[in-house]
């Protein structure tokens, strides 16, 4: 499975990467949203780990060009904000299959990868 994480931090990215790898998947990793479009017409995942806060970009726009080029794609949100906590993120992105702390470990992060990768 291919795998893109949208994220600003590197060093977060790579960690999540790494354990995501070792899950067996290829992952790529962007951190803004011109690279992140360019990866999803290149590399055409089929999970996106995305914050939701991005410095540099917009994560609904990254969402919406990938449900639109990849409509089977699911999204992992990430933010450490509270931003959409209630929940109406998953009214604005219909590819959101979870939104999850930026804190969430690793490991659990590359279990949700598996699960709703299985689910789709």
């Amino acid at each position: 499975m291919n795998v893109l994480i949208v994220e600003n931090r590197r060093e977060l990215a790579s960690v999540w990467q790494r354990h995501i790898e070792r899950q067996g998947h290829r992952v790529l990793t962007a951190r803004s949203q011109t690279a992140a479009i360019h990866v999803i017409q290149t590399f055409k995942p089929d999970m996106i780990v995305l914050n939701l806060v991005l410095s540099d970009g917009s994560a609904l726009a990254i969402s919406d060009f990938a449900s639109f080029r990849l409509p089977e794609t699911k999204v992992i949100f990430v933010t450490d904000t509270t931003f959409f906590s209630d929940g109406s993120l998953f009214a604005f992105a219909g590819n959101a299959c979870a939104h999850v702390q930026a804190g969430t470990p690793p490991e659990d992060l590359a279990a949700m990868i598996d699960y709703y990768a299985a689910s789709a």
